[in-house]
């Protein structure tokens, strides 16, 4: 069966449609799966390097100004993935009328979480800052 039959003349002519917005997300789930390999990689060997250290190495990692950007980027690339994703999840598993509340309170909580990891790790890397 034809899809076009279904959509009016003018959304066929503007080329609207599902895949717009879809095709966008999609791709934004890409980018930021792409992005989070190396990040991940990257935090994964220095908690890994830094396993055996001290508390004072371990705080003076994080605070070199290095660090605290990539530590930035991993936290906002990773709370950002895991909302594309879940925002999937809930839109195809949930038929009720809580999918926009529970779809408001994933964003809530991805947005939280990204931003105390956020607020955690400046507040460390301005602390070893101000004390050199």
């Amino acid at each position: 069966m034809d899809g076009h039959r279904f959509r009016s003349s003018l959304s066929r002519a503007m080329g609207l449609g599902s895949a717009k917005a879809g095709f966008e997300h999609w791709w934004t789930e890409r980018i930021t799966a792409v992005a989070l390999i190396p990040l991940s990689i990257w935090f994964i060997a220095s908690l890994i390097a830094y396993s055996g250290s001290s508390y004072e190495a371990f705080i003076g990692w994080i605070g070199s100004p290095i660090t605290a950007v990539l530590m930035v980027l991993l936290l906002t690339t990773l709370f950002w993935h895991a909302a594309l994703g879940l925002q999937v999840v809930i839109e195809d598993y949930v038929h009720s009328g809580a999918k926009i509340w529970m779809l408001l309170a994933m964003r809530f909580v991805c947005f939280a979480l990204a931003v105390a990891g956020i607020m955690a790790t400046l507040r460390v890397a301005v602390s070893v800052w101000t004390a050199i």
